[in-house]
């Protein structure tokens, strides 16, 4: 028996070159969509980034310094009573604003009555004693024209008409003296402003001028101390021989501000009226002091509070926001914007915040265009989209 086999014929198959056409086709097809979306991207180029600009603010400035300083009342009494005795009354509220001459404290007065009234008593009787030594005085003068009296007792009424007339001076004085103790019982007030409480109770043994009854201070006027170095000093009193004044004579009247530590007041205007005559060897500053009216009673001894001064002459100043200044590590630079838009960078030396804007000391002539909002969005050398503002004379912040 013969077994025979018969091979399967094969099916198609694609051909090695017509498959590799067919990849090479793929490729290129996606190749050319890249290569066309690429090319339309790049021919769209971004547009100029927009920003705010603006040409600086210029107008006449002075530069001011500030110091820290307190307040201190002008006047400041403890108040002792100036002769001793029992306190009968006291006539006022603790912390209550007094005027001048009002009546704070009485004394046991009976024993200062009696006194003055033995004190009436005496010149009572010693000009009484005058009237007789002068009658008897006339009687012996006139005695004497006639004979009838001798020379030695002319003397002596004279010499009792005049002890007469000393004993009525001692009198009167003793009165006045007595008189004068009796108003020293009653204690007024020798200043206005505000009265501390009282020290003593109703009651209680007052020891002339010893005991401190009480303390008053006045407010209005206030007085306000800060002190300045030396730097500072030579520099005031340069200005102030510009001027014609003296720091020391007057302090040159310069107005100055000065705002609490809550500024919710407000600055307070004042003016300088006196500087030390002479810089501390410690410390090496001097003292200054403004004087400033306080209707209101805002003002408060002891307070701190912050004074502005003008630190410059006048001169011409060039303002610009303070965002409207970048910083490149330890220099301060602005933006400025040519006619074509094209920006580029300018070296600033900044100075004091004035009306609410930056004062440049150096790097403009303030007919610049400078980019005040928007810096992020610029680079020295591009080319932005300018919008023009016009910047206040003072900021609206202020």
């Amino acid at each position: 028996m013969q077994i025979s086999f018969r091979a399967k014929a094969p099916g198609p198959r694609l051909a090695p070159v017509a498959v590799g056409g067919f990849l090479l086709a793929l490729l290129g097809s996606l190749s050319a969509c890249d290569d066309g979306g690429t090319t339309a991207q790049e021919g769209e180029a971004p547009p100029p980034p927009s920003v705010t600009v603006a040409k600086p603010v210029v107008r006449e400035v002075v530069e001011d310094d500030e110091f820290i300083g307190r307040f201190e009342a002008i006047d400041q009494v403890d108040i002792r009573a100036r002769v001793g005795g029992y306190l009968q009354r006291v006539h006022f509220t603790d912390g209550a604003i007094i005027a001048e001459g009002d009546l704070l404290f009485t004394i046991d007065q009976r024993p200062f009555q009696a006194a003055l009234a033995e004190a009436e008593a005496n010149l009572k009787i010693a000009r009484s004693q005058v009237d007789f030594t002068t009658k008897q005085l006339e009687r012996a003068r006139e005695l004497s024209t006639r004979g009838n009296i001798s020379v030695s007792a002319l003397d002596e009424r004279q010499q009792e008409f005049i002890a007469a007339q000393a004993q009525v001076q001692g009198a009167q004085a003793a009165y006045d003296s007595a008189r004068l103790d009796l108003n020293y019982t009653e204690i007024r007030a020798p200043v206005g402003g505000r009265i501390d409480r009282n020290f003593i109770s109703v009651g209680n043994l007052v020891s002339p001028d010893d005991t401190i009854l009480t303390r008053i201070v006045s407010l209005d006027p206030i007085y306000f101390y800060f002190d300045i170095d030396e730097r500072s000093f030579l520099a005031y009193a340069r200005d102030a021989r510009t001027r014609g004044d003296s720091l020391q004579e007057g302090a040159g009247a310069m107005p100055v501000k000065v705002r609490l530590s809550d500024e919710r007041d407000g600055a307070f205007e004042g003016k300088l009226d006196f500087a030390e005559n002479r810089v501390d060897r410690g410390t090496g500053t001097l003292r200054v002091r403004a004087l400033f009216d306080n209707p209101d009673l805002i003002l408060q001894p002891g307070l701190f509070g912050t004074i502005n001064i003008p630190g410059s002459l006048p001169y011409r100043g060039v303002l610009v926001p303070d965002e409207a200044i970048a910083a490149d590590q330890d220099r301060r630079i602005v933006y400025v914007v040519d006619e074509a838009g094209k920006v580029s960078p300018r070296q600033v030396r900044t100075g004091p915040r004035l009306f609410g804007y930056r004062v440049l000391r150096d790097g403009l002539e303030g007919d610049e265009t400078i980019v005040v909002n928007g810096l992020m969005r610029v680079r020295p050398g591009i080319t932005v989209t300018p919008n023009q503002v016009e910047l206040p004379p003072v900021a609206a912040a202020q």
